[in-house]
């Protein structure tokens, strides 16, 4: 008899979504899409506006139309990097470190083959950078940072608070990539000395695919890398410069954005301490299965997020994910996750097996997936 299929990449891209958000995907599906001072019919809901209100409440944004929307996380990153980079004349010295996602390496790698910035990288410790190794490698010239807030691959949260005080009192532009960690932990935006705040939907804020979007203080150092329709001053060839359709342009992903309108609400009702507090004792649990076998290695064994990176002695990683997947129908994530240096670090860029959980995740599928990998190592020992 064929096993129940168990997701365990959420770290990717979380599924299944909740009720509630596929739900008001569908009804939002049924009507026309509302756009402001246009002819339309009664009771349409402004969804656009009520997911910015609903992400700025949700991250202490104090201005709703400093909420833009993207794509992705990807998306969000090259808009800003590129955008930060576009305002200077002058080459930008940028610090960036070994934790990153090829979200934030590839962009920054594009601009340094083009002469426009210089790159230092800060070397990880255990899965974390100091303030005083971000310290060491700031120069006068050094106008913007961009560091992860959540490792991918080990699952470590950074100190952004204490970097970005550091940073700031430097007038340097800190960007903060919160793919792994939007939904997952609490976020004040208005209080941390952080200029842009990255976000992806479709992780752990319980979204669509196609769905994210940052959060900025100081718009104007950044320069606008699209340009479009907005709906809005519509004789004028040049794009707005208000927010939020200086960052916005062409027709949105509706949707997506009800999912992630949707997806805030969800998490809220639930507790944020709840999901992080459930998560957190899942991924132990695994941990604590593991970690004393005899030849399964783990990256971490105390990860800050849910998520398990794991090698099986004398086993490649993508051997292990098709065997979880072909016998066992569990899901995970192979390979290098986008974050090269990390991986070249860790085990020469051999790659990991990835186990990554959500809130929708069971304390049995946590059982039979130890099960599994203990049974595959077994036969590999």
């Amino acid at each position: 008899m064929k096993n129940k299929l168990i997701y365990c990449n959420n770290a990717a891209s979380s599924w299944p979504k909740p009720a509630e958000v596929l739900e008001a995907v569908q009804e939002s599906l049924k009507c026309p899409y509302f756009e402001r001072g246009r002819s339309s019919i009664e009771g349409l809901q402004d969804y656009l506006g009520l997911a910015r209100e609903s992400l700025a409440t949700f991250f202490n944004c104090p201005d709703p139309d400093h909420v833009i929307f993207t794509q992705n996380a990807t998306d969000s990153l090259n808009m800003l990097i590129h955008g930060f980079c576009n305002n200077t004349d002058e080459p930008v010295h940028v610090l960036t470190s070994e934790l990153e996602h090829n979200s934030v390496l590839r962009p920054l790698s594009t601009l340094e083959s083009k002469g426009k910035v210089s790159l230092s990288i800060v070397p990880a410790e255990g899965g974390y950078i100091s303030k005083e190794s971000v310290e060491d490698l700031l120069l006068p010239e050094t106008k913007l940072a961009v560091f992860t807030h959540g490792s991918n691959v080990l699952g470590t949260i950074q100190n952004i608070e204490k970097t970005g005080k550091m940073l700031h009192n430097n007038s340097v532009f800190f960007i903060v990539d919160g793919a792994q960690t939007a939904g997952m932990v609490p976020v004040d935006f208005n209080r941390l000395p952080v200029d842009a705040f990255v976000f992806t939907g479709h992780k752990y804020l319980f979204g669509l695919p196609g769905t994210g979007g940052f959060l900025i203080k100081d718009y104007k150092q950044i320069e606008p890398v699209r340009q479009g329709g907005t709906g809005t001053d519509s004789g004028n060839l040049k794009h707005p410069e208000e927010m939020p359709e200086r960052f916005e342009a062409g027709t949105h992903n509706y949707p997506g954005i009800v999912s992630l309108w949707a997806g805030t609400r969800y998490i809220t009702s639930q507790g944020p301490d709840k999901i992080h507090n459930h998560c957190k004792k899942l991924t132990h649990f695994i941990i604590d299965e593991l970690k004393d076998y005899e030849n399964i290695t783990l990256d971490n064994p105390d990860p800050d997020l849910p998520v398990i990176s794991l090698s099986i002695e004398s086993l490649g990683c993508d051997d292990v994910g098709y065997i979880l997947l072909k016998k066992y129908s569990v899901i995970v994530r192979t390979g290098l996750q986008c974050a090269p240096l990390l991986h070249k670090k860790l085990n020469e860029s051999k790659g990991t097996t990835r186990i990554s959980l959500s809130f929708l995740n069971t304390p049995e599928e946590c059982c039979f997936i130890s099960r599994a990998v203990k049974e595959i190592a077994k036969r590999a020992h």
